[in-house]
């Protein structure tokens, strides 16, 4: 019983000093921040389209992805903007496998946190200088925020998070977009209550201070699919969702209304390949609607290198090792799609 101490781990300060952001990749980051700011205010007409990993756990893997990335980026830029997933903490269902490389910089090795934060911050940072794409990452421990929030670009709260107090609290005082998804119950009001939450003011306890936030006016939603008490998957894409999504922001004082679609999770009940038909389908959804055009900011999409996925230690490069993603080929060719229906 109770918690064994093993090491202090260093803080975010005192990692960010040893693996610093470069001025360069500093004014890139702006840039991207800016641009990405000014879709979910309603200033640009330009689609986020958040592709890559379900999980990034190999740092060769994720940088090659993301470099073919911003290759693709720059024939759709006009008309797209292309956040790269790089997921490094991986949320378990039962606190069972693999949980990112935040914990497992070697998946087939024990958890080490300390070699996991030098490995985590050394990919993103790497990522950013080969492809100038600044990415998306999944917030899943709150307290992590330091060590990454000069980095990121986009981050998403989890279906299993998005009602935890201290992780609304704590996306009140991020600088960026931050997606809150809807619970896996598929209640919206949970969702909206969050985004309530994140966008306004508080004061409360973070790791070890007394803290005060700002609020994050670019709090918003993020449609995943939902299970009913039977488990089984229950999409929440379809026009009609979108549409009973569109009426819920309209009875509440939210700011910037936007939502996120993710195509995997239980909305393709985790059937990878038919994210290329959803994606479609919510393209459109949003031709047909001039409400839901602008309520729907983007979509986000599980891809790597090699479709499908496979079993810690086989080591086929670019493959996920966790749930299963689009191959390169399906996602670039969707990716031209999504330009031309935008």
């Amino acid at each position: 019983m109770g918690f064994d101490f093993i090491k202090k781990l260093p803080t975010p300060e005192e990692i960010r000093e040893d693996l610093p952001m470069l001025p360069r990749l500093q004014e890139i980051k702006a840039k991207r921040d800016a641009e990405i700011k000014d879709v979910f205010e309603g200033k640009s007409d330009k689609f986020l389209v958040i592709v890559g990993p379900c999980s990034a756990d190999n740092e060769d893997a994720v940088c090659e992805y993301v470099s073919r990335l911003a290759k693709v980026n720059e024939k759709v830029k006009d008309k797209l903007i292309l956040i790269p997933r790089i997921y490094t903490n991986k949320p378990r269902t039962t606190g069972e496998g693999y949980k990112g490389i935040f914990h497992q910089p070697d998946p087939e090795k024990k958890p080490d946190f300390l070699q996991g934060l030098i490995a985590m911050r050394k990919m993103q940072l790497r990522a950013i200088d080969e492809s100038e794409l600044t990415a998306a990452d999944e917030m899943l421990y709150p307290e992590n925020w330091g060590y990454v929030s000069d980095i990121l670009s986009y981050v998403a709260i989890g279906a299993r998070s998005v009602e935890d107090q201290q992780h609304r609290l704590t996306v009140s005082g991020f600088d960026v977009p931050a997606g809150m998804k809807n619970p896996t119950s598929g209640d919206l009001s949970v969702m909206l209550n969050s985004v309530y939450a994140a966008q306004h003011s508080h004061s409360f306890t973070y790791r070890g201070w007394e803290v005060k936030t700002s609020g994050n006016p670019l709090a918003h939603t993020i449609l995943r699919g939902a299970v009913n008490k039977y488990g089984r998957s229950i999409p929440n894409y379809h026009y009609e969702d979108l549409n009973l999504l569109l009426e819920s922001y309209n009875e509440r004082e939210l700011l910037n209304p936007a939502c996120i679609v993710d195509a995997n999770h239980n909305n393709s009940n985790k059937q990878f390949k038919q994210q290329i038909r959803i994606v479609k389908e919510i393209m459109l959804s949003r031709k047909l609607n001039s409400d839901i055009y602008k309520l729907v900011k983007g979509v986000m999409i599980e891809s790597y290198l090699e479709e499908g996925c496979q079993k810690i230690g086989e080591h086929i490069y670019g493959k996920s090792i966790t749930d299963p993603c689009l191959g390169w080929n399906d996602t670039e060719e969707l990716i031209y799609h999504i330009a031309e229906q935008n």
